[in-house]
């Protein structure tokens, strides 16, 4: 059900969730910049939200206007539908008028979630990404880099990485814009790439010889498993690259231009950026 479309600018409460996290403290960054009033959700927020903890959800809300959804570790992991669902009920209870859900490409269960958000009477938004360019230099993969080896179980699969500062100015635009309600946005880089590119951008950027290896699935889950992961994490590393990361999703779209009238950006300037900051320096 896609909600009638309007032509006025929000002024209320948005509620950030995942405030601290890649997207959301972006997200609330630009908010805040534009002279939203934002409040960030998260388990060290003032009032905490956590999913775990549902009796919190309804101090999150009081008073709230719009929402970004992000939820964690991943849409894909077992109970995130009913979690949203249930959230997505208080959040109309309270009041709330405006969804933004960050969801995943190709992945079945992100898609259930963002037909719950969908089909809530309420305005809406769905922002569909699949793997971030800063997952090299603020996620998982940043040791890697820095080892000068990127072993993942990836093979030659080819993937358009986003930037997530393109993320979260979708994202923003679509909670303070209008024109956005009831889009489905797709959000991808310009370029499909292998796992060797992005080793090959990311040397050209460091001045390093970074190489990628690629590795046995097994090998690779054993090891997130061995390092002291938690549970749903090994899970959802598992889930990742044995299914989203299997060329599904080997093919560019134009979410990012459709929702901000610009290209989005390129890997290896996301790269060459990065590395000016020293994220990527070898440690002695």
């Amino acid at each position: 059900m896609k909600p009638n479309t309007c032509s006025y600018t929000r002024e209320g409460l948005i509620l950030v969730l995942g405030g601290t996290g890649k997207t959301g403290r972006r997200v609330a960054s630009r908010l805040e910049a534009l002279g939203r009033e934002v409040r960030i959700g998260s388990r060290s927020g003032v009032p905490a939200f956590d999913w775990n903890h549902e009796a919190g959800w309804s101090t999150c809300l009081e008073g709230v206007d719009a929402v970004y959804i992000n939820y964690a570790p991943d849409l894909a992991i077992d109970g995130a539908t009913d979690s949203i669902a249930r959230f997505v009920d208080k959040a109309r209870e309270l009041g709330v008028r405006q969804l933004v859900l960050l969801s995943g490409r190709g992945e079945s269960e992100a898609q259930a979630c963002e037909r719950i958000v969908q089909e809530s009477g309420l305005d809406w938004t769905v922002v569909r990404a699949g793997w971030f360019n800063q997952n090299f230099s603020e996620g998982a993969f940043n040791d890697m880099v820095q080892a000068g080896v990127i072993t993942l179980p990836a093979g030659s699969v080819r993937e358009p990485f986003i930037d997530v500062d393109d993320i979260a100015d979708v994202i923003a635009a679509a909670l303070t814009e209008p024109g956005h309600t009831g889009e489905v946005y797709e959000v991808t880089g310009p370029r499909l790439m292998r796992l060797a590119d992005v080793a090959a951008d990311l040397s050209s950027a460091t001045g390093r010889d970074i190489r990628y290896e690629a590795i046995p699935h097994e090998a690779f889950v054993g090891a997130v498993k061995e390092s002291g992961a938690p549970d749903d994490v090994v899970w959802l590393m598992d889930y990742l690259f044995s299914t989203v990361l299997d060329g599904r999703n080997a093919y560019i779209t134009n979410g990012v231009e459709r929702a901000l009238k610009r290209p989005a950006r390129d890997f290896r300037d996301y790269a060459e950026e990065a590395a000016a900051t020293g994220v990527w320096e070898e440690r002695s």
